[in-house]
């Protein structure tokens, strides 16, 4: 498990620099993708079927809802795209690369 993963989120964050974000981003599985604005990453799941996919997503939410810091899904019949970012901020912030790594963990 990674460092950022055993991590809670901040009630209050800031913007990340460019630098920030390059640096988040190691600690993170190399699947997640930095938006072309870099305002938000994502990431693409796969399952064997949809009873395996809204497990997860069911996990994802719990996750969410401990950390209040929540990621808009898209879900498919064997697939669920997990996007991060921060509103407050119109961007990234630690607690996304903090809750990216907590999902990680539930896939590794």
């Amino acid at each position: 498990m990674s460092i950022f993963a055993k991590k809670q989120c901040e009630a209050k964050t800031s913007l990340l620099t460019d630098n920030e974000i390059d640096s988040h981003l190691k600690e993170i599985s190399s699947e997640w993708q930095l938006a072309e604005d870099s305002k938000s990453i994502s990431r693409t799941f796969k399952f064997k079927n949809y009873y395996e996919t809204m497990s997860f997503v069911n996990v994802v939410a719990m996750v969410a809802h401990q950390q209040d810091h929540h990621p808009e899904m898209v879900v498919g019949y064997n697939s669920c795209t997990v996007r991060y970012d921060t509103h407050t901020v119109n961007g990234l912030s630690r607690n996304d690369f903090l809750c990216a790594a907590k999902v990680d963990h539930l896939v590794e």
